[in-house]
């Protein structure tokens, strides 16, 4: 039996429905922005019809590229984690979204709950180790729920506290905090957690860390980023 193209059913070209999910996932940029930027390039879509293309595509292509990435990265980005937790709202209701970032401030995991107790924690932290293994050294802030939680577990002679050493995940909320304002708000936390897994993906394969590069690198490894994505879509084709 054929396996058919995820774009096999849309009459608009793949590559721009990978521009339009590129936009909106990669820039703090809501759907009637994005509709906009593409209207000025002679496409006429509605914001409508990119929220259907992100929902419909934006899994597909975030699972792609973290997989790549895991691959690549599951034994370097063991040696030490940064977990965090931010206070969201979605219609009026406080959640609270986790994150677990490596060393490099590359996003492992996001998690959306209601609580913060240790109950969502254990469920954070197995959810980020069954996908990416497991960590040497697990930098929290002074949360109690990371304790309980790493006492069940078993690694509790891991974690490492204090003062601003976890500024890695507390930087790492900064991307959702500039959708969070250009959208003005999500309104389910069901969509809070499908844009923060697939937005954590796509933001790590383009996320270059400019200040640690020259100006040429830094080029060739952004036009390398673009390139390899562009490669991973061609083979949902």
């Amino acid at each position: 039996m054929t396996k058919h193209s995820p774009f096999h059913y849309f009459k608009t070209s793949r590559e721009i429905i990978w521009l339009a999910i590129m936009l909106y996932v990669r820039l703090p940029l809501s759907l009637r922005n994005v509709g906009d930027l593409l209207h000025e390039r002679g496409i006429d879509v509605s914001h409508e019809t990119v929220g259907f293309w992100w929902k419909c595509f934006g899994p597909i292509f975030a699972a792609e590229v973290g997989r790549k990435r895991r691959i690549n990265s599951i034994i370097h980005s063991n040696w030490q984690w940064h977990l965090d937790e931010a206070f969201v709202k979605t219609n009026g209701e406080g959640h609270y979204l986790w994150r677990a970032v490596d060393h490099e401030g590359k996003v492992l995991e996001s998690y959306v709950s209601k609580h913060r107790d240790c109950a969502a924690a254990l469920k954070f932290k197995r959810n980020s180790m069954k996908r990416n293994g497991l960590p040497r050294i697990v930098v929290t802030d002074k949360l109690s729920s990371y304790r309980a939680a790493m006492m069940i577990i078993v690694n509790a002679d891991q974690q490492e506290t204090g003062r601003w050493v976890n500024n890695r995940a507390e930087n790492s909320h900064l991307p959702y905090r500039r959708r969070k304002r250009a959208i003005l708000r999500f309104r389910r936390a069901k969509t809070l957690q499908k844009f923060v897994s697939i937005q954590a993906l796509i933001q790590n394969h383009f996320n270059q860390e400019r200040h640690l590069y020259s100006r040429i690198n830094f080029k060739l490894r952004r036009t390398a980023a673009l390139a390899e994505w562009r490669q991973l879509l061609s083979a949902q084709i």
